[in-house]
């Protein structure tokens, strides 16, 4: 049984909280009240995620930078956060919306039809769009990907959430080879 903690402070959520790949968690209920800390899930009801965040062993190379969350088409998506839109519109064809918070952090949801612009504030739950059909891969009618970075680092979103598992590094690791 998957039992929710408390989100993590800002300053906790780094490169090293990732979820490794494997089975998905079970459905699990959105936050109800801003009791719960400042970031909530962008999908309202119970959520279900599809695919996890497996980032690639380099930034340039392929992997999964963001969650996928199983929903219904025209379903509203939410801000997790409070923050600044920085960017609503196409990328590569595809509708995106960032928001910005404070130490640094983006985050980052599509497909979502927004109406929203750049510079327009928000609060943890302000809508920010519609959730629209077409995600690759996408096992459910609609899929959010729900992405996070901070600056060029790219980290599980889940974490914002306190759902992210820390990975272990080693105390003095191998400096690389030639």
């Amino acid at each position: 049984m998957l039992t929710l903690v408390p989100p993590v402070p800002l300053d906790a959520v780094s490169a090293a909280s990732t979820v490794p790949a494997g089975s998905d968690p079970p459905t699990m209920p959105a936050p109800s009240s801003p009791a719960g800390g400042p970031f909530r899930w962008p999908l309202a009801g119970g959520t279900r995620v599809t695919r996890r965040f497996d980032p690639p062993p380099r930034p340039w190379l392929a992997g999964h930078r963001g969650v996928d969350l199983a929903g219904d088409v025209g379903v509203e998506v939410r801000a997790a956060g409070g923050g600044t839109v920085l960017f609503a519109g196409p990328v590569a064809g595809r509708p995106v919306v960032t928001v910005g918070h404070r130490d640094g952090l983006r985050t980052t949801y599509e497909p979502v039809r927004s109406r929203l612009t750049a510079g327009v504030h928000v609060d943890a739950g302000t809508p920010v769009g519609a959730l629209l059909a077409g995600h690759p891969g996408c096992p459910a009618p609609a899929c959010l990907h729900w992405g996070l970075r901070r600056g060029d680092a790219y980290l599980d979103p889940l974490a914002l959430l306190g759902l992210g598992r820390a990975r272990l590094l080693p105390l003095d690791p191998t400096p690389p080879g030639p």
